[in-house]
Parts: C-alpha cells; sequence; structure tokens
C-alpha cells in the first residue's frame, strides 16, 4: 500500500466506522478492514475502478462525492477520509464541512504544491511544473488546484477548523516507501496529510 495511505491507517482507531471519499479500488477500506476491523463505505465516481472495489466485497457506491455525502446524517462516522482528491475538488469548503457534518473527524491529504523541485522547475524553465506527484501538463491535468501545506493550513484557520494531528511527507505517487519531513516542510514535502477535527462555527 503506498506510504501516504499507511500514515492515514495508523491514524484510525479499530473497530471505527470510515467513509473514503475518492476511494478509487478501495486499498485502503480493504486494509483498514483487515488490519483494523472497521466498517467501511466508499464512494467513487470512476465506474471501473469502484466496480474493483465492489469486487474485493466493499461497500462502495458510484457516485459524485458531492451528491452522495449529503445522504448521510450527522456524525454518522468516527472518520471521512479524501486522499490526494483535494486538488481536483471544486468547491473544498463546501465538502469539508461536510466531511465534518457526517464525521468526527475527518483526514485531507494531497500533493504540495511548493515542494522544492517544483519550484526549481518554474524558476528555472518558466514553465508549469511536472512530477512524479503532480505528472500531467497544464492543459491536460485534472488538477485545478495548487495547494501548499502552509496554504492549507492558513485555509483551516480561516475556516476555524481545528488540525487535530499533521505530518508532511516525502515519496512518490505509488512508492510504498517515504520519509517524515520536520525540517522545512512546504518546501521538502511532497504531499501533506491532516486530521482535521470539528469545525469552530
Amino acid at each position: 500500500m503506498r506510504f501516504d495511505l499507511q500514515v492515514i491507517a495508523s491514524w484510525i482507531e479499530p473497530e471505527s466506522k470510515v467513509l473514503d471519499l475518492g476511494c478509487r479500488s478501495g486499498s485502503l477500506l480493504d486494509h483498514l478492514r483487515q488490519e483494523k476491523r472497521i466498517v467501511g463505505t466508499g464512494i467513487e465516481i470512476d465506474e471501473v475502478a469502484a466496480g474493483e472495489a465492489i469486487a474485493k466485497g466493499l461497500s462502495v457506491i458510484h457516485g459524485d462525492i458531492y451528491e452522495e455525502i449529503e445522504d448521510y446524517p450527522d456524525n454518522v462516522f468516527d472518520y471521512v477520509i479524501l486522499s490526494q482528491t483535494l486538488q481536483h475538488v471544486y468547491e473544498p469548503e463546501k465538502l469539508i464541512r461536510e466531511m465534518l457534518r457526517v464525521g468526527k473527524r475527518c483526514i485531507v491529504s494531497f500533493p504540495n504544491f511548493t515542494h522544492i523541485k517544483n519550484r526549481f522547475q518554474m524558476f528555472f524553465t518558466g514553465r508549469a511544473p511536472v512530477s512524479k506527484e503532480l505528472p500531467y501538463e497544464w492543459y491536460n491535468t485534472p488538477n485545478i488546484r495548487v495547494i501548499p501545506i502552509t496554504d492549507f493550513r492558513r485555509f483551516c484557520n480561516q475556516l476555524h477548523v481545528p488540525i487535530v494531528k499533521e505530518v508532511a511527507i516525502a515519496t512518490h505517487h505509488h512508492d510504498t516507501k517515504g520519509l517524515v519531513i520536520t525540517f522545512l516542510p512546504n518546501l521538502f514535502a511532497t504531499f501533506g496529510i491532516f486530521m482535521l477535527g470539528q469545525a469552530e462555527w
């Protein structure tokens, strides 16, 4: 399993109720079901990936996360996970509020756009960066947002959403190994992972 998913899995308490938004083929949910005995549900818009998750015996809905999450009552989950999907989201504030409505905690991870390699690419070439974490050109990328770790902290502060736990890591998108970055994470980390608590409205 990818290193970022290993970190997320380590934060989940055994026998929790978990909702995984954009769960793809369900590798995280499957791992948590086997190792942590969680009760898990996933939502995935890609029909093929959702089918693969369902074939594993997982409870996965093929649909849009914005529409499907509205059907859940308040505080029905212990954790709601949005792993490496935030950069594709049109209304991040609305989605995170919904995540914290249906879950007691939410976990969000995303590629750190201000990683040093991206900065060097922009500085020396004057072009939009392309990397293993951000592998697309500007004209064919599904990413509609660029998210620095520092800006995500500011975003949470503006929403009055407490950051319960955070870690910055250096790893490539599909790697099973990586490093935790504690020195200048906004510069040296490739991904940020945050656990958020209930908003202080």
